[in-house]
């Protein structure tokens, strides 16, 4: 009977066996993650799966320098490192090393690292776009020779714009070498009268669309003397070249409508300047009408306001004013006549009365010491003393004789 061995034994002979195995010591593994966790320490735990299987991972702290993406359950990943055992638990699991996005998620990095790097040099910023041409007559295209893209510009444009010229550069927008060939259609629509250059094809996978994420390519688009729309794939594709572009366009047919000036709208502009000028000589004849007639009764109005009116009022009351001022003025001047006759009248007979008149006819006025008058003998006595008063003076005498 053989000796028994312990449990560690056995894990740590099985763990010499995955050391010795040289294609353990430096495998690279596909799969999904799964199960991911970042602990406190700085280690990631996760599972590595696929439709069939799944694997126990981990990698350390210390080697995760080299990872510039966050991972996520669900991302399809390549993980290379190596496949050994852990002694306490008895089971295999990966120690990775490095850890890349697989396919599109390679791409997508690639893609996310550019983008980044061009930003940063300022190549997508909005001083250097230069403006798309309104009226453009003349259109570069760089697409594909068949194919949907440049039947889609062909029929947006003469449908806007049937006099606009489109001249087409064939170009290759998939595979390898095709990147330079949209940069040498790009050359050659510079050296041109053309007034934009569009470049772009249809919808297709990441693959599909990549050589439009050449740095290169970038490079040319932004440094072109001609403005460029770019319009690639479908309107939730975005490629380095859009942002490269003076305008990006959601899809070619978008490209064309933003190139192309619509000349019907000229034509509906002119049919509203008609209609609007018609409108306006209406318009004008309808305000002439009834200025005609506002101003006839205006002149009514005018003609009932000098009868009615504050001002025509007043002068009627300063009229009747002045008749009733020239009338007082006569009744005053008759009644001071009347009056100055009467006077005179008054004054004649007063006159008759005035002991003054009656001096004048030879008489005397007789008044005692005391200047009481004496108007008859009764009053006099022997030596009383009276003075006598003529017209031109008086006298004074004394009573010598008294006879009745």
């Amino acid at each position: 009977m053989s000796r028994a061995v312990t449990v560690s034994q056995i894990n740590r002979y099985i763990a010499n066996l995955f050391k010795q195995d040289y294609t353990l010591s430096g495998i690279q593994v596909k799969g999904e993650i799964s199960g991911c966790k970042y602990h406190y320490s700085g280690h990631i735990y996760f599972t590595l799966k696929d439709a069939g299987a799944a694997i126990s991972c981990v990698m350390f702290s210390s080697q995760r320098k080299g990872l510039d993406f966050t991972l996520e359950d669900g991302q399809s990943v390549i993980v290379t490192g190596q496949i050994s055992v852990f002694e306490r638990d008895g089971r295999y699991q990966l120690y990775a090393r490095s850890i890349a996005q697989d396919g599109v998620g390679r791409l997508y990095e690639e893609y996310e690292k550019l983008k980044k790097r061009l930003l940063a040099e300022g190549l997508f910023d909005e001083q250097r776009k230069k403006p798309i041409p309104r009226y453009a007559s003349k259109i570069g295209v760089v697409t594909a020779e068949t194919g949907a893209v440049i039947q889609d510009i062909c029929n947006v444009t003469y449908r806007r714009n049937p006099y606009v010229q489109l001249y087409l550069y064939p170009a290759k927008v998939q595979g390898e070498g095709a990147a330079q060939t949209v940069i040498e259609g790009i050359h050659y629509f510079e050296q041109t009268d053309v007034d934009t250059i569009i470049i772009g094809r249809g919808g297709g996978s990441v693959e599909d669309l990549w050589c439009f994420n050449d740095e290169v390519l970038a490079r040319v688009i932004a440094d072109c003397t001609k403005p460029i729309i770019s319009a690639v794939g479908h309107e939730t594709d975005t490629t380095i070249s859009d942002y490269a572009a003076d305008l990006r366009a959601p899809t070619p047919s978008a490209a064309a409508e933003l190139a192309v000036f619509d000349v019907q709208l000229v034509e509906k502009w002119l049919e509203m300047e008609i209609g609007l000028r018609e409108y306006r000589n209406d318009l004008r004849q309808a305000m002439h009408q009834i200025l005609k007639v506002r101003k006839l009764e205006l002149q009514k109005y005018m003609v009932l306001l000098q009868h009615v009116s504050p001002e025509d009022i007043l002068r009627q009351k300063r009229l009747v004013l002045a008749d009733s001022q020239e009338r007082l003025q006569r009744l005053m001047e008759k009644r001071l006549t009347d009056a100055k006759h009467r006077l005179a009248l008054y004054a004649e007979e007063m006159k008759g009365l005035s002991p003054l008149q009656k001096l004048q006819s030879g008489y005397t006025y007789t008044a005692d010491e005391a200047g009481n008058h004496i108007d008859s003998v009764q009053s006099l006595e022997k030596g009383q003393h009276l003075t006598l008063t003529f017209a031109d003076g008086q006298a004074d005498v004394t009573v010598d004789e008294i006879r009745e």
